[in-house]
């Protein structure tokens, strides 16, 4: 499976190439380890928690898992497999737990369906946090809107320090943004889109969102002019927005999203201009890209680490290469990037032609536990790892 890097799929018999400024370090790299944590899953595809020693393992087939001391639960936490369409790039991309679930009970999650018709659903369920199992009776759809292809779907979700709700979404797919979507104020496709759920008619407008006053563009958007952003994330310590966005043809990009910037796509392809205009707008310029040269490459997103168990990985944003499968670290700080490096090389899986796509790391995501540690979800083998330092003990837990 391929995330948002559509139309490349033959691509994969070609080498990663890296421009060299991918290597830069002005202090010494992280050394990390991946600790395996869980095996048989069936297509791991995003994790995270609700500020207890729960963590949640979202299976794109449409099961939410929960692990806990040690023990992964058989039954499902929250089972969509019947809603759930998981054609190519399809199926449950994400859930995200309301800020005060603890009291309130409310979950979100973000699915494609056919109803009929291709479309992403943004859904809310109300749970009793204690309980083992959502009753999907309680399904309230928030929003829903048409997928014109079955790829670049985005599909994160993701509450910010503001208690707003996150939706990140891709431009619609194929290849090229052929209905120029990304750039488009009058389409929810390749945008950030902000939210309020706690008016519940079915949401609110926040009012400082930047368009509300603007009828040019839908009131809900936050940012547009992305391809295909399958992975966000806010920083804890500094609450910056980290957003991974998969290119086409030549660029990844790393950016920080801020409210009502635009971002490119389809104009440029990171610093290259895809399809001019005569008048460009302000774009945003990513903080960092890599250019692979027409090969396979599909950035997936990560998170700043700010938990305490890593020392020496604190304050360093962690992404990957889903195609093949290196890990890197970056270092943001006084408005630039500072550093940035490989820090886990998966082995070469001895592929004819010098593939470098590893069968045995295809990270699809990054996740966090209440504590801040960092996982790292394998689509493709079924697995779980956290990363930990070099030199860790490693030990599956089952």
């Amino acid at each position: 499976m391929r995330y948002g890097a559509s139309m490349r799929i033959k691509c994969f018999l070609a080498t990663l190439v890296l421009l060299p400024s991918l290597a830069f370090a002005a202090e010494p790299l992280p050394k990390i380890q991946l600790q395996p944590v869980l095996t048989g899953l069936d297509k791991p595809i995003f994790l995270t928690h609700h500020n207890t020693p729960r963590t949640y393992v979202v299976e794109q087939t449409g099961k939410v898992l929960v692990y806990e001391n040690g023990q992964l639960r058989k039954k499902p936490f929250l089972d969509l497999t019947s809603k759930v369409n998981i054609d190519y790039e399809c199926g449950l991309l994400s859930i995200a737990f309301h800020p005060d679930f603890a009291k309130n009970g409310y979950l979100y999650a973000n699915y494609t369906a056919n109803v009929p018709g291709l479309k992403t659903i943004v859904a809310e369920y109300k749970v009793d946090p204690n309980a083992e199992e959502v009753d999907l009776s309680t399904e309230r759809i928030l929003l829903h809107f048409s997928q014109p292809y079955n790829n670049h779907n985005g599909g994160q979700i993701e509450f910010g320090p503001d208690g707003m709700l996150y939706i990140g979404t891709g431009d619609g797919g194929f290849g090229n943004d052929p209905f120029n979507n990304a750039q488009s104020g009058q389409t929810y496709l390749g945008k950030i889109l902000r939210i309020d759920v706690n008016k519940r008619d079915p949401y609110a407008i926040p009012r400082d969102n930047p368009f509300i006053a603007d009828n040019t563009y839908f009131p809900e958007i936050y940012a547009y002019g992305l391809r295909n952003p399958w992975r966000f994330s806010f920083d804890r310590a500094t609450g910056l927005l980290y957003c991974a966005d998969v290119g086409q043809d030549h660029w990844e990009k790393i950016s920080l999203i801020e409210k009502g910037g635009n971002y490119g796509w389809r104009i440029k392809e990171g610093p290259d201009f895809l399809h001019p205009v005569p008048k460009p707008p302000k774009m945003i310029d990513a903080i960092y890209q890599y250019n692979h040269h027409n090969t396979a490459a599909s950035v997936t997103g990560g998170y700043v680490y700010r938990g305490k168990a890593f020392p020496s990985l604190v304050g360093w944003y962690i992404f990957a290469d889903y195609v093949d499968g290196r890990i890197f670290a970056l270092k943001y700080d006084s408005g630039k990037v500072g550093a940035v490096g490989v820090v886990f090389t998966p082995p070469n899986d001895g592929n004819q032609k010098g593939v470098v796509r590893p069968k045995n790391l295809q990270p699809s995501s990054f996740g966090e536990d209440a504590e801040g540690e960092l996982y790292v979800c394998d689509i493709t083998n079924g697995r779980l790892f956290k990363i930990v330092e070099e030199g860790a003990a490693t030990k599956a837990s089952r």
